[in-house]
């Protein structure tokens, strides 16, 4: 799907394409006879495209760099440094106002900002970027800034702990509302009223990296240190509280984005992670926004050792769970990368090493899943609390326009929105239906019934094969669970149709073991002006085990399509959905009834659960929300089905689910939804949690 606003800058592009095609235009890795990554021989490198304004059009975000314009790494080089020539960071700080040309300085690298693109369609700016660096040397700490085209010449060679030695910088007045990191070590005084400009001209910046082997002790600059926290600690944290982390991946999201304000066509993109350190039973959850780092950004996959820095404690959240989210100035790292970074040095981080080193990555690897719906962080116990920081009109939609809303998506664009409505049916589709639907299949066929009134049920499910019908029949009472397989040929599908025609009904109106349907829904569902479909999900949808064999091609589903070309033999054959499900289990089809009874949309809820990992999701977050905790919770039963290779997957509603659903008979709820789109036509839309109108706080407008 094409950001309308870039629609302007199109057009306006298209007035020099003329003057582009003669000079050719390049692909990057170079013409199809070309080896991928290497341009042809006297071809300029890749620049970004623009238009008459010379304005950068990003892909899915404008954080991340991506191109040949970006230099990777510039080799250090040999510098003879006259330490008689050098002033300090104090010494600018009090002399910058009587002075046009400074002297040189030297100072190492403490922290890094992730990329700011400030281009805008009427502005005429070659490479509108910036990038905030903190800096220091023996005397305190500055920010220094780097400019413009200098970004793509110098941000990837400039790393935390880098040395630099600069002449020919400029200096001015701090920007007032930059975010600053906080540093390692709390005594160093920090220089917060001017900032060092490096730019391409006026004038122009020398710049040096200097060899980390040729410091020299004597130049008194610090060195990098790091505030690493255990799992243990974090729940002791204040709010917004900035700290470092390494842990040992177990779950890792799909990329998503979303937009930095209301109708901008900005998108921040971010992922979720979890990640384990041994100290605590409970993971460190991670909201991962980009940082300009893409190689490994798109590379995060379970069993690697991940180093976030500079994170903040989010402990006012709705859900009421502890978890971290990066800032401006955090780095992420994977494995592959940490290779001479300054925290490997960490006590912390030494101390995570020895314990993996005493873990079974056998045992490990079952525990780990990847991509997926992630409903975190949930929304709070109550509407009031959700509309807080929102106006209820802005949040707040009819069923009807949740078609706009769904159109309005950008591609793997993530929103989350409130209707009103009325619970009228739930459906229950099992594992084998579910996947079987993602893929386009056809379903699978359950029938149950209520044979005593101890709730002992019969499921009767029919499978279609090629040269029969297999009719299971799965007898749950109790706790005991039995699985009968009956086999009848196909021809005349007899089979079926007698047993289909012989199930009795059940005692309770509206409700079969699979499904649950109000008494209003069967007044109302055949006079209908409009009944929206979205309880649909798809291969994306769900959690899946990782495979560390086939980590390349999960990471490539569920990351965002490739900004760099991918050539044919870097792609592999298999299925999505030959891959295991992460819970095992299937999903629900609520449909929501809006409040004039003339309008309804069916959506999904998902009840994610990893036997093999009961901290993955958060199911003790629904708060207050008793039809979807229900729907969340598993019975023992069903866990032991499910564990022992049974039908786990034919899963009857409970009496518990069907009661809930009861008292919400007829009455006006608000539901929140969150909707996803994934490419193509395909697009999610899950229950998140269902607040109750009757609820202090909550208004109803009819």
């Amino acid at each position: 799907m094409i950001d309308m606003g870039h629609i302007k800058i199109i057009l306006s592009s298209m007035s020099c394409l003329h003057t582009q095609m003669k000079q050719g235009l390049e692909r990057e890795g170079g013409t199809g006879t070309a080896a991928a990554g290497t341009p042809p021989d006297g071809h300029r490198p890749l620049q970004p495209l623009r238009g008459d304004n010379r304005h950068y059009l990003p892909l899915w975000n404008n954080e991340d760099p991506y191109g040949d314009v970006w230099v990777p790494d510039r080799p250090p080089v040999q510098v003879d440094v006259d330490v008689s020539k050098l002033t300090n960071l104090g010494h600018l700080e009090m002399t910058w106002r009587s002075r046009v040309h400074f002297h040189p300085l030297l100072v190492r690298i403490l922290h890094k900002s992730r990329l700011r693109y400030y281009g805008k369609p009427e502005k005429k700016m070659e490479m509108p970027y910036q990038a905030y660096f903190e800096v220091a040397d023996g005397s305190g700490m500055m920010s220094m800034v780097l400019w413009n085209s200098l970004c793509p010449e110098w941000y990837h060679s400039m790393k935390v702990g880098t040395v630099l030695l600069l002449a020919k910088y400029a200096i001015k007045s701090s920007y007032p509302f930059k975010t600053h990191p906080t540093p390692g070590d709390s005594q160093m005084k920090r220089f917060a009223t001017i900032e060092i400009c490096l730019n391409v001209r006026d004038p122009p910046t020398e710049i040096s990296i200097i060899p980390e082997e040729m410091v020299k002790p004597e130049w008194g600059l610090p060195e990098v240190k790091y505030r690493f926290i255990t799992r243990s600690e974090l729940d002791d944290l204040p709010h917004n509280h900035s700290c470092d982390v390494i842990g040992l991946v177990t779950f890792v999201g799909r990329a998503e984005r979303a937009r930095k304000r209301e109708h901008s066509e900005d998108f921040w993109l971010y992922r979720w992670a979890h990640a384990i350190d041994g100290t605590s039973d409970q993971p460190f959850i991670l909201e991962l926004f980009a940082t300009s780092q893409p190689d490994v950004f798109e590379r995060i996959h379970p069993m690697t050792y991940l180093v976030c820095t500079q994170m903040r404690v989010m402990t006012e959240n709705p859900s009421r769970t502890v978890y971290l989210t990066t800032s401006n100035e955090s780095q992420i790292f994977i494995t592959g990368w940490h290779k001479g970074q300054p925290y490997t040095k960490d006590a912390k981080v030494k101390n995570f090493i020895q314990w993996t080193k005493s873990q079974s990555e056998a045992d490990q690897i079952k525990k780990t899943v990847i991509g997926g719906y992630y409903p975190f962080p949930r929304p709070p116990d109550s509407f009031l609390k959700y509309c807080k920081n929102n106006e209820v009109e802005s949040v707040l939609k009819p069923i009807g326009e949740i078609g706009k809303e769904i159109e309005d998506l950008h591609y793997r664009e993530h929103k989350r929105i409130a209707v009103q409505g009325i619970i009228s049916a739930i459906r229950y589709i099992s594992c084998s239906n579910a996947a079987e639907e993602a893929s386009g299949g056809e379903l699978v066929q359950v029938w149950c019934v209520k044979v005593n009134a101890k709730a002992a049920m019969i499921v009767i499910r029919m499978e279609n094969f090629a040269n029969e019908f297999r009719i299971y029949v799965h007898s749950n009472t109790g706790c005991q669970c039995k699985t009968l397989p009956v086999c009848f040929p196909k021809p005349g599908n007899q089979a079926g149709l007698v047993l289909m025609n012989n199930i009795a009904e059940t005692e309770e109106s509206g409700r079969t073991c699979g499904s649950w349907q109000s008494d209003l829904w069967a007044q109302v569902k055949d006079k209908l002006l409009n009944y929206f479909h979205h309880s649909k999900i798809f291969p994306e949808s769900i959690p899946c085990k990782f495979d560390y064999v086939h980590k390349d091609l999960l990471m490539q589903q569920y990351n965002l399509h490739a900004a760099v070309h991918q050539p044919v033999e870097a792609r592999t054959d298999k299925n999505i959905n030959e891959f295991k499900s992460a819970n095992g289990l299937g999903y629900y089809e609520v449909t929501v009834l809006g409040i004039n009874h003339d309008i309804a949309i069916d959506v999904a809820f998902l009840p994610l659960f990893s036997p093999d990992n009961p901290h993955l999701f958060q199911l003790e977050d629904i708060q207050n929300d008793t039809l979807l905790s229900c729907m969340s919770c598993i019975s023992a039963c069903q866990q032991k089905a499910t564990n022992s290779g049974g039908l786990g997957d034919t899963f009857p509603l409970s009496d518990e689910i069907v009661k809930a659903a009861k008292e919400l008979d007829g009455k006006h709820v608000i539901c929140i939804l969150d909707m996803c789109h994934l490419g193509d036509d395909k697009v999610e839309v899950f229950l998140n949690k269902i607040y109750k109108t009757v609820e202090p706080g909550v208004l109803d407008p009819v």
